[in-house]
């Protein structure tokens, strides 16, 4: 076993305080597991959500799921690969899956390795003494296999390089289930946070022409400074568009996207993650333009991949969505608090010794 003197931030659930935990000594990891010590992490709206309370989570749990690190062991066994096929080594930096997979269920083999019959996520799990470091806010967490793992260039920004292992993976996903071509494409986004504004990046990045709805006047023109040809408010006309995606999870945006499609378009539902009262269709409409709606939920590990490609490449600043970092002593606040205005994330450094 290797040993560690870690750190983690331990929620014991809605209402009660976060603690700071450490653990000295050996690590119970699997074999073909990985230990990463964490650079950086950023606080997720699911870590929110969970958080205040408004969808279940286990206890006690160390919550974050968006994160990067360095490979700092690996167990005995299978050697893990990473998603472009080289072996995990100690040294790499790396970000990782939300989900481990078992990679043989009927599931992980119809390419739906997020819906595992046995899947584990990160920073949704109970913390355990066999899996204690089990989540990104964290100075270390345990890699399981069957967990996609992806290289992350020496130059990329901490900050901006966290959110592959979630918002930024998912949005390839969703763009991925689009049955066209994005370049010439009308596209309309609902919801500009974190995951619409880099939804409008990639599907500028890919020849699109973007229009964004969102109720928030600077997420609004954040959206336009990503590349969005406009943006409106809920309710303002938005025209007829060959895709939407849907990142907000409300009910009037669901239909919203929906009713703009021209015939022959596609409707990306991704935000709806909790309940909602029920939206109004016109099946009618959906039969006669032939219109598809699509639900996508995480990723595969093609899809981290991408992320870690897209940020690496874009030169849109990312960075700026993030707001400065605090410790784990602080990550009690900011799981239960919005980022301040002007940003996207909250940031989460578990340890001064890996800010760099």
């Amino acid at each position: 076993m290797t040993s560690v003197d870690a750190r983690y931030a331990l929620w014991h659930g809605a209402g009660l305080p976060v603690t700071v935990e450490r653990h000295r000594g050996p690590v119970p990891m699997p074999a073909g597991a990985v230990l990463v010590a964490i650079e950086a992490a950023t606080v997720c709206g699911s870590d929110l959500h969970t958080a205040l309370g408004h969808r279940p989570g286990p206890t006690p749990s160390v919550l974050g799921h968006e994160q990067v690190g360095r490979v700092v062991a690996v167990a005995p066994g299978t050697p893990p690969s990473t998603v472009t096929g080289e072996p995990v080594a100690v040294g790499q930096r790396v970000v990782w899956s939300v989900a481990a997979s078992c990679g043989a269920c009927d599931r992980c083999a119809a390419g739906m390795p997020q819906k595992c019959r046995s899947v584990r996520k990160y920073g949704h799990e109970r913390s355990t003494a066999a899996w204690t470091l089990n989540g990104g806010f964290a100075t270390h967490c345990v890699l399981l296999p069957g967990t996609a793992i992806a290289v992350v260039p020496e130059t990329l920004s901490a900050v901006v390089a966290a959110p592959a292992a979630c918002a930024t993976a998912t949005v390839a996903a969703a763009l991925d289930a689009i049955d066209r071509p994005l370049a010439g494409a009308d596209v309309l986004v609902t919801g500009a946070g974190m995951l619409g504004v880099t939804a409008v990046g990639m599907a500028v990045a890919a020849g699109a022409r973007v229009v964004v709805s969102d109720p928030n006047a600077e997420r609004r023109a954040l959206a336009v400074r990503f590349g969005a040809a406009s943006a409106v408010a809920p309710g303002e006309p938005v025209g007829t568009v060959d895709v939407a995606v849907e990142l907000s999870g409300w009910p009037d945006a669901v239909e919203t996207a929906v009713e703009a499609l021209d015939v022959g378009g596609t409707a990306v539902l991704v935000g709806a993650v909790s309940t909602s009262r029920p939206v109004s269709l016109d099946p009618e409409r959906i039969v006669r333009r032939l219109l598809r709606i699509v639900g996508v939920h995480n990723y595969a590990p093609r899809h981290l991949a991408t992320a870690v490609d897209f940020l690496a490449t874009t030169g849109l600043p990312f960075a700026d969505l993030v707001e400065p970092a605090v410790g784990l002593e602080g990550v009690g606040h900011a799981v239960v608090t919005p980022p301040s205005a002007g940003y996207l994330r909250r940031g989460v450094v578990p340890s001064p010794m890996m800010v760099g």
